[in-house]
């Protein structure tokens, strides 16, 4: 009876707990769905209510005031490559290392790029901008590079959990068959990565795709300007219009909502096979 009680009580917080988590998701996508169809007298009776009359022209107007199409473009110009460069190479990286972790000097790096996660933005933008600039890398090429190399503490923690979960088995049934180690790796371990790879790229997708920051301190020519930066159209010194900033954001989060429906199950795939040791 005691244990019935404990279960029917450790559900109740669950569900609660689970619909508390919902409503940081459902509030936050609501508000701005509604918000984008309103007019800005709607604002002022009540955020959360349904506009008196759905302003779909507000969709065309923030289209044409950030030249959308341009914007989106950049922004795909450097979130694609970002994506396909971060598998490739975080990918081989986080393999070897979690293969000879047993080693000096590869324990070295593996705590030495992990090191990475504690040191703030801040401490290194100044820096990082004026290397960049240096370099004549303050484009979108330079961007995509700061990206790969800025994601790889977090993208070496996934690889090596889940690679830990591969059987070295395979690697030694791939050699006896005469295969050397890049083809061991192409043939044989990328393609065992599937899940923690498609989990790499949403991450490495999203980050990129939203981030305001990076591109605000290293892009310097205004044609490069990502969605986020251009956004910042509809704020001026004294007022927002929050109706066409919001219609704005609507259509910025689209393509990576559509990404991660298609994506999703391999995503929490992903993250459950690297918490798995063999």
């Amino acid at each position: 009876m005691s244990n019935k009680n404990t279960a029917i009580s450790t559900n109740w917080i669950v569900t609660v707990t689970l619909i508390l988590s919902s409503l940081t998701i459902i509030a936050p996508m609501y508000l701005t769905v509604v918000t984008a169809f309103k007019e800005p007298s709607d604002m002022v009776n009540s955020v959360w209510t349904l506009p008196t009359t759905w302003h779909w022209e507000n969709i065309p107007t923030a289209i044409r005031m950030t030249n959308f199409w341009r914007a989106f473009a950049s922004s795909a110009l450097i979130a694609i490559p970002t994506v396909i460069l971060t598998i490739l190479t975080n990918s081989i990286i986080g393999y070897v290392i979690a293969r000879n972790l047993d080693r000096r000097l590869f324990k070295g790096a593996y705590l030495y790029i992990m090191s990475g996660m504690f040191v703030p933005f801040a401490v290194m933008m100044l820096p990082l901008v004026k290397y960049m600039s240096t370099l004549q890398l303050n484009n979108q090429f330079g961007l995509i590079i700061i990206y790969v190399v800025y994601n790889l503490p977090l993208n070496m923690l996934i690889y090596t959990g889940y690679v830990h979960s591969i059987p070295r088995d395979v690697e030694e049934s791939a050699s006896m068959d005469g295969a050397g180690p890049w083809r061991t790796y192409w043939q044989i371990i990328f393609p065992l990565m599937g899940p923690v790879n498609v989990t790499v790229g949403i991450l490495t997708g999203l980050a990129a795709w939203n981030d305001f920051l990076l591109p605000l301190v290293i892009l310097t020519d205004p044609k490069d300007a990502t969605l986020p930066l251009v956004q910042y159209v509809f704020q001026s010194q004294f007022t927002t219009n929050y109706n066409l900033a919001f219609s704005s954001y609507l259509l910025a989060i689209l393509p990576m909502i559509v990404v991660y429906l298609f994506f999703q199950k391999k995503i929490i795939g992903g993250v459950m096979a690297g918490s798995i040791k063999s």
